[in-house]
């Protein structure tokens, strides 16, 4: 495995709609946005379809799949209801995260050395539909090396410890980070991140040669409710251009 000259950009369409549920409206379309990213430049589409069906709805979901010329990311609960729609969307990578109905937002990584029996069990199901599986993990060495004994193509690294913190301690969280990804690689894991960036603090996780892609949503749509959404999109992507142009001619 090599690492990688370019990033690529996952674009999450949740917030989209999160604006429409506020309402109950048929608007604004996460199927639209979707669309719209692509023509931006995004490489993927993320949506998480949550069991209290907050944002994403099931129909956004065949939609998405459906209409949309781009690599479908689904994250989703390891529940039986969420194993039945995936395996009949077949999207190009599903997910694993875990979920706390009261929470905001993903609190943190899989805890996936405590439920490895029950976790190998999910992943040979949702690799039996031609899906490649992605656990997203905190960065840490343990659920990185059970992640590969579960039958994982994907680690995506949880970056919302580095979004939180400022100064050394964001450094600290940084240098985790880096280390996480490069011991993945070593075990022929692709490596992803996400949560919480932002286009003030992604630069520095963009330059960790060893990531294939940033799953990003929230800042995105935040920035789009300004600016409109293509010029969100596209502006990120070129900020993650420039970061891992900008580390490959420092040597890092």
């Amino acid at each position: 495995m090599t690492t990688h000259h370019t990033i690529q950009l996952g674009v999450n369409v949740d917030h989209i709609a999160t604006l429409r549920q506020a309402r109950g409206t048929t608007y604004p379309d996460p199927a639209q946005a979707a669309d719209i990213a692509r023509q931006a430049g995004a490489d993927g589409v993320t949506v998480h379809l949550r069991e209290d069906r907050r944002h994403i709805q099931d129909q956004d979901v065949y939609t998405i799949r459906s209409n949309v010329a781009l690599p479908m990311n689904l994250e989703m609960a390891t529940t039986d209801d969420m194993l039945k729609i995936a395996l009949k969307v077949k999207p190009y990578e599903c997910c694993l995260v875990p979920e706390k109905r009261e929470e905001l937002t993903t609190e943190g990584g899989l805890n996936v050395v405590a439920q490895m029996g029950a976790m190998q069990d999910y992943v040979a199901a949702l690799k039996a539909c031609g899906a490649r599986v992605s656990l997203f993990i905190d960065p840490e060495p343990s659920q990185i090396e059970a992640s590969k004994q579960v039958g994982a193509d994907i680690v995506e690294l949880h970056t919302g410890q580095y979004a939180d913190q400022q100064g050394d301690q964001q450094q600290c969280e940084l240098e985790r980070i880096q280390y996480a990804s490069s011991f993945a690689h070593q075990l022929g894991l692709q490596v992803n991140a996400g949560h919480g960036l932002h286009y003030q603090n992604v630069i520095p996780v963009a330059q960790i040669p060893e990531i294939v892609c940033l799953n990003i949503g929230h800042s995105i749509v935040s920035r789009a409710a300004i600016t409109g959404f293509y010029e969100a999109v596209f502006a990120m992507k070129q900020i993650l251009n420039g970061a891992r142009l900008e580390a490959e001619g420092s040597g890092m």
